[in-house]
């Protein structure tokens, strides 16, 4: 099995290079031609939302969708696969920054109590704790 980087999934998802995004096209269409998996680390989940938001400027709910999305792609192993699908629900219904609320549902998973944080936005979310 081969992972994929942070660069080939925002190539997919967005398309702004045509010669890559097709490359992307075609490595994805071996691996489901193949009945081969590829993998996604959560850091690549956590770098590619940072992108997507940052530089790329898209919306929150397009980024949701787009995970929802992938995660339905058979071709695609995640690792933390129900938190990354967690966080495509729990994102719905909540204002936490994605990257954090993702951070948030590793920790509980990992049964945690809360996540320790200086930042005060975050602390607002249920999974975190402000260090005062």
């Amino acid at each position: 099995m081969k992972a994929l980087d942070t660069n080939v999934l925002v190539r997919f998802l967005t398309g702004d290079d045509t010669e890559q995004a097709q490359k992307v096209l075609n490595i994805f269409t071996s691996a489901e031609k193949e009945n081969s998996r590829l993998f996604i680390p959560v850091a690549v989940i956590l770098e590619t939302i940072w992108v997507l938001e940052s530089a790329y400027e898209i919306p929150r709910d397009k980024i949701v969708e787009a995970i929802s999305d992938i995660l339905l792609l058979p071709i695609l192993e995640f690792e933390q696969h129900n938190a990354i699908q967690k966080l495509a629900a729990t994102a719905r219904k909540v204002n936490t920054d994605l990257s954090d609320l993702l951070i948030g549902i590793i920790s509980i998973e990992y049964s945690c109590d809360k996540v320790l944080t200086f930042d005060k936005i975050a602390s607002r979310s249920e999974y975190f704790e402000l260090i005062k």
